[in-house]
């Protein structure tokens, strides 16, 4: 599967941005989705996954009440609804997709087969 990230962009502090990821394939309902981001000189670290159904979802504790994720399995389409932006939200954010993961690994990036090229969001105070 082939993904493609958008959406980020330059926003202050509290406000909002919406990031896509588009799949392809005609069997994205089968891909767990995850989002996770990248600031400089910082590791990457998980930010918020989805199950194929989209029952079941994970938030890291950093973006609890501030960002949800959420899913369009008929456009091939995972999303990152992100409120209360903060100024170390800024990072660059990669979706991942992973044909096989269970709840207790969603935040590990190396259970991601499947990543997209990323997009940059940067939040001034």
């Amino acid at each position: 599967v082939q993904l493609q990230a958008s959406g980020g962009g330059l926003v202050q502090a509290g406000g909002s941005l919406r990031l896509s990821c588009a799949a392809s394939g005609r069997t994205f309902s089968r891909y767990s989705m995850g989002w996770f981001r990248q600031a400089p000189e910082k590791e990457r670290e998980f930010v918020a996954a989805i199950k194929g159904s989209g029952g079941t979802t994970r938030l890291a504790d950093s973006v609890k009440g501030r960002f949800t994720i959420s899913r369009d399995n008929g456009k091939n389409t995972v999303y990152l609804q992100m409120n209360s932006l903060k100024p170390e939200d800024t990072a660059v954010y990669f979706c991942a997709a992973s044909e096989s993961i269970i709840l207790s690994t969603m935040a590990i990036g190396h259970q991601y087969a499947y990543w997209g090229q990323g997009t940059q969001v940067t939040v001034s105070a």
